[in-house]
């Protein structure tokens, strides 16, 4: 069972958990508004899925921010840990998932497992601190459904065949 945490102030990020939750099956993934359950799922789930935008210049989304400094006590040992990043590649092209970037920062340092990097092909911007540190890849699904909403669907679709993969993966080397 795993957990799909997300903060939405336009809807495009809760369709997203929600595009998420479909494919897992309610019945393996639960939804939680993070503006109306903080972090409480973390405690809970092993497995959790950080659904995130970017909001202007490089910030965290509101509900976000709300439980910001909640996550740098929070343990995630243990935890797996994949991430969607939501923005605007062109009106914000230096900033491009910098909200993801940081929350990337922030439990890997709290002891997070991450899977479920993302290519860099296909996009169209100046900087993002959600990048890898070689610069190939996002540190999650990177989502711009401002510039490229058709490409939504297909690409949450091959991200979490991306991250069942990685799972079916660990519970074979864990079980």
């Amino acid at each position: 069972m795993l957990a799909i945490i997300y903060g939405s102030t336009t809807g495009n990020t809760e369709d997203a958990a929600k595009k998420i939750q479909d494919f897992f099956g309610a019945d393996n993934a639960e939804l939680f508004d993070v503006k109306d359950t903080g972090l409480a799922a973390v405690e809970y789930f092993d497995t959790l899925v950080f659904a995130i935008p970017t909001w202007d210049y490089g910030e965290v989304q509101s509900d976000w921010e709300d439980v910001w400094d909640e996550i740098d006590s929070t343990d995630f040992t243990d935890k797996t840990v994949a991430m969607v990043g939501m923005g605007d590649q062109f009106a914000y092209a230096e900033w491009f998932l910098d909200a993801m970037g940081m929350l990337h920062d922030k439990v890997v340092a709290r002891g997070a497992k991450v899977i479920g990097y993302w290519p860099v092909d296909g996009y169209d911007f100046e900087a993002s601190k959600a990048l890898t540190e070689d610069k190939t890849a996002f540190v999650g699904l990177a989502l711009d459904e401002d510039c490229q909403p058709e490409l939504t669907e297909q690409r949450v679709k091959q991200w979490c065949e991306q991250i069942k993969a990685a799972l079916s993966e660990k519970c074979s080397v864990d079980g």
